[in-house]
């Protein structure tokens, strides 16, 4: 199983985001799945946890060069969600599965 985390201001609306992209794997036979933390957990995550990969919100973009740096030092990507993939909706949750799935190492 893959694994992917969201990094967020306070981990709330990520919480959200992750579960409802984590049904959307599920009801397409995609065996990923999603979490999320805050901000301040960001970089201990990305340095020390098994995700594959990493998603910065857009609420906290301003952390991504840092995050990324930390990502290289590891070799995992982290990578910046856009707004409109963002959005509890149908179809914000169907971009974000996109973005995970175009970026997630096989």
């Amino acid at each position: 199983m893959k694994k992917a985390l969201i990094i967020c201001a306070a981990g709330m609306s990520s919480s959200l985001m992750a579960a409802k992209t984590t049904e959307w794997f599920k009801q397409n036979g995609k065996d990923i799945e999603m979490d999320a933390v805050s901000v301040t957990e960001g970089q201990k995550m990305i340095e020390t946890s098994d995700f594959d990969l990493f998603l910065v919100s857009p609420q906290t973009r301003m952390y991504l060069k840092k995050f990324q740096e930390a990502g290289e030092k590891v070799n995992k990507p982290v990578l910046s969600i856009p707004p409109q993939a963002y959005v509890p909706i149908p179809m914000g949750i169907q971009q974000l599965a996109n973005l995970v799935l175009q970026n997630i190492k096989e």
